[in-house]
């Protein structure tokens, strides 16, 4: 993002005149029966609406059968420059579920927490919210996270990602991690002792 910096607060970078100019994001639904039109794409939708309310500009949603064709879109995305793709679909544990095998054949690092935080959070309304396999991680400066196929499980997912997908992108890019002057750099470091009533709480009652 040449001329910009980013700055932690919405889907947003600002330009070099002031101006937020927002992250990209695109929403993937992977689903053979959809992209077949055998039915509506209902999830796809949702990733939109969701995107654009935390402050992204959004393209999509783009209907793709699972398997191949979602790893070659992904990839297509990472090259496009996209901060962020969110998919919806192909992520249980069917034969024909894919998505997160070419999710993962793209990712230079994962980041399980946030896959981790989504399957909690829909386990609270369905037990079989556990059999989700999505996976979240980062290819290249591109954000991926796999959600559930269903409406419900898409929109779990966002309740998630609103409290976290904007300071995630930010972070990646480097706009939460300033650079120190050059008169902070030179002073020397200084330690200090931590403070004994926070270091002897069990780990068990951290309030992170």
């Amino acid at each position: 993002m040449s001329g910009t910096h980013q700055h932690a607060g919405g889907g947003h970078a600002h330009g070099t005149d002031g101006t937020a100019a927002p992250y990209r994001a695109l929403a993937v639904t992977a689903s053979n029966r959809a992209s077949a039109g055998v039915y509506e794409d209902k999830g796809g939708p949702l990733l939109v609406e969701g995107l654009r309310a935390m402050g992204f500009a959004v393209d999509g949603p783009k209907v793709v059968p699972d398997g191949e064709p979602v790893r070659e879109l992904l990839q297509e995305a990472v090259r496009s420059g996209y901060a962020v793709v969110l998919t919806t679909g192909g992520t249980g544990i069917s034969p024909t579920d894919r998505t997160p095998e070419m999710t993962r054949s793209l990712l230079d690092h994962e980041i399980p927490g946030i896959a981790e935080a989504i399957r909690a959070e829909g386990r609270t309304k369905v037990p079989t919210a556990a059999l989700s396999r999505g996976v979240a991680g980062v290819a290249g400066r591109t954000l991926i996270i796999n959600l559930p196929g269903s409406t419900g499980g898409v929109k779990d997912g966002l309740a998630v990602l609103a409290g976290l997908l904007p300071h995630a992108v930010d972070q990646l890019h480097g706009g939460d991690h300033p650079q120190p002057s050059a008169e902070s750099s030179a002073q020397p470091a200084t330690t200090s002792q931590p403070d004994a009533s926070v270091s002897a709480a069990p780990r068990g009652d951290d309030p992170r």
